[in-house]
């Protein structure tokens, strides 16, 4: 029996060859699981293994953020997927809500024709803004303040209206910004040191401000140096590229005019407001635009004004006007900002400078004023709102704290009760989460945070939260809070030390093409769901994001796959990304680059 049941030697050759082999397939088998599971696909720990990973900038191969068109020139990008055709050259500085030949229906008086007036459904342009040909990357800060490409903005008029007054000079192939303005022809720095004198510019007293009328916003540019940011505005007219040189130069500025609707700010929001020669009629239709510039300024702030009709006495005959008239003028302005509860501190020669009172509400309890006061408004509410021959109530000034510390410390109007739903602990939640999420940007693309991108816009910004987290002297940023939000933070963005705007993103922005590096929308799309159609909103991005420049779009998977099978025809490179938290949150990032293209006289692209 024992011999019967022994194995023979080839028996047992073929049982360890078939133990090697499933030895060495089991092997193989939990290789590859451990593989699977270490790339992301599977459960468990590896998620965090796997968000890491995607959130490194060397997988993202097909995205390009660094500029490769400069000053010197290169070869544009390969095309790929034309599916929006490009608008003819002629459009390159298309600017659809301020357009000259639709202004030029509106009446002009109170610049009513110089206000926004957006296109109608069916005149929409649905296709996309090119740029001129030999466009190139400006200049990074602080040597685009000074200097800026022609190709980018090739308008000289400019350099002839304005040569004796030091504003822009033509250099080869360059513009050149000395610093200068009409009223500071010995430089910007110069003028701001004597405003200095006055006004506290240089402890963080002094964060935000509002420069009307802004040429070509060297007052902005030059503030930049004591840590102030200013809102510049300008409208489009004879001077046309004068908005547009302040955003090459990488200084904030929109297109926009006092006219005949409030201005898109919320009550309260500058510590200063300047006027250098704007033009504007102060004493007009009741003081209507002081009080507007009442409104808008914080208690405590100053509005500065340079021009006529100060130092009337020295200038009536060269502004060919009557002794009378200009000095009737100042005595309208001066009887105005008596009204407005504004105290005089300083005027010598061409300058004036007056103090809003800290405290407004003893002031505007007078009798002489009881009659002007705003009856039941919420100051806030100014989209598209008819301005108003009215006081704004103020109150006492806001207990801000200097800038940097006002970046972090609750707001006032958090601290106050006046935001609902929001407070002192969402407020601190809100600053760690976007901490963290501009972290995670930075992983993605490694450029975020240095010179390359100069302007930024948040379209949806909520609290400022995610500008906060990236404040820089490299970069600023516009906080756009959308009128149909639920909740109107702007007034919070202001208090934080923070610039921005209100705006409907179902109409285009009001600024020229090509004007931001940077665009984040967390939210946008399904806010916007239902209201506009996603293409035009993604146009409207395309026309104002400069070439090469980037996006990161953050929103549900759903509304991220509708967006991203639009951009596939708009000449972007994308890539979709998971939460922060792992695949199985509905939330995604969508991250872009603008490919760089430009127009031609035949209405094609390169």
């Amino acid at each position: 029996m024992m011999r019967g049941s022994r194995m023979n030697p080839g028996d047992r050759r073929t049982r360890s060859t078939m133990t090697i082999i499933i030895v060495m397939g089991l092997c193989c088998f939990f290789y590859i699981l451990g593989a699977w599971q270490k790339s992301g696909t599977g459960r468990g720990d590896s998620i965090a293994l796997r968000v890491t990973k995607e959130t490194d900038c060397t997988i993202l191969p097909n995205l390009h953020f660094e500029t490769h068109h400069s000053i010197n020139g290169a070869n544009p990008l390969i095309m790929t997927n034309k599916v929006i055709e490009p608008c003819h050259i002629r459009y390159s500085d298309y600017t659809p809500c301020q357009d000259q030949n639709r202004a030029m229906k509106f009446p002009r008086e109170n610049m009513t024709y110089r206000e926004r007036h957006c296109p109608a459904e069916n005149e929409k342009l649905r296709c996309l803004i090119p740029a001129p040909k030999g466009y190139v990357s400006p200049f990074p800060w602080p040597k685009s303040r000074d200097y800026v490409p022609y190709a980018n903005a090739p308008y000289k008029s400019l350099t002839i209206e304005k040569a004796v007054q030091n504003w822009i000079q033509f250099q080869g192939d360059v513009f050149k910004f000395p610093g200068g303005g009409t009223m500071f022809p010995n430089g910007a720095s110069a003028y701001i040191d004597e405003l200095a004198s006055v006004i506290p510019l240089a402890d963080g007293t002094i964060r935000t401000a509002l420069d009307t009328g802004c040429g070509v916003a060297s007052f902005g540019a030059y503030l930049m140096d004591r840590n102030i940011l200013t809102m510049s505005f300008a409208p489009r007219d004879s001077h046309e590229a004068q908005v547009q040189f302040a955003l090459e130069r990488g200084v904030p500025a929109v297109i926009g005019v006092l006219g005949t609707i409030k201005l898109p700010y919320p009550s309260r929001s500058f510590d200063m407001v300047h006027c250098s020669r704007c033009l504007i009629p102060w004493g007009s239709n009741g003081g209507m635009y002081m009080m507007e510039v009442d409104r808008v300024l914080r208690p405590g702030g100053y509005w500065i004004l340079s021009g006529p009709p100060i130092n009337w006495g020295k200038y009536y005959q060269t502004w060919k006007r009557s002794k009378q008239d200009a000095q009737e003028d100042q005595s309208r302005i001066e009887n105005i900002a008596h009204m407005l509860c504004w105290d005089k501190v300083y005027e010598k020669e061409d300058t004036a400078i007056w103090q809003k009172k800290a405290n407004t509400h003893s002031c505007h309890q007078q009798s002489d004023r009881d009659n002007m006061m705003c009856k039941g408004q919420d100051a806030d509410d100014v989209w598209y709102k008819k301005m108003e021959s009215c006081i704004t109530p103020s109150g006492e000034a806001a207990q801000l704290k200097k800038f940097p510390e006002r970046l972090f410390a609750i707001p006032p109007r958090i601290l106050e009760g006046q935001a609902p739903d929001i407070t002192e602990e969402v407020f601190v939640e809100d600053n760690k989460l976007w901490k963290k999420y501009v972290k995670t940007y930075k992983r993605v693309n490694k450029l975020i945070g240095s010179q390359r991108y100069r302007n930024i816009m948040d379209m949806n910004a909520g609290l400022g939260s995610f500008a906060a987290a990236l404040d820089s002297p490299k970069s600023w940023i516009m906080n756009v809070v959308p009128t149909i939000s639920e909740k109107n933070t702007l007034g919070i963005i202001y208090e934080r030390g923070l610039i921005g705007i209100y705006h409907d993103w179902c109409e285009a922005f009001s600024t020229y093409p090509r004007t931001y590096d940077l665009i984040h929308a967390s939210g946008v799309f399904s806010l916007y769901q239902n209201k506009c159609d996603v293409e035009d909103i993604l146009l409207e991005m395309d026309r104002i994001l400069r070439p090469e420049g980037a996006v990161i779009l953050r929103d549900n998977v759903d509304v991220l796959n509708k967006v991203r099978s639009t951009i596939s025809g708009m000449r972007w490179k994308s890539k979709l990304l998971d939460h922060e938290d792992g695949p199985h949150i509905p939330e995604k990032m969508l991250i872009a680059v603008k490919e760089y293209w430009v127009g031609s006289n035949e209405g094609n692209s390169s």
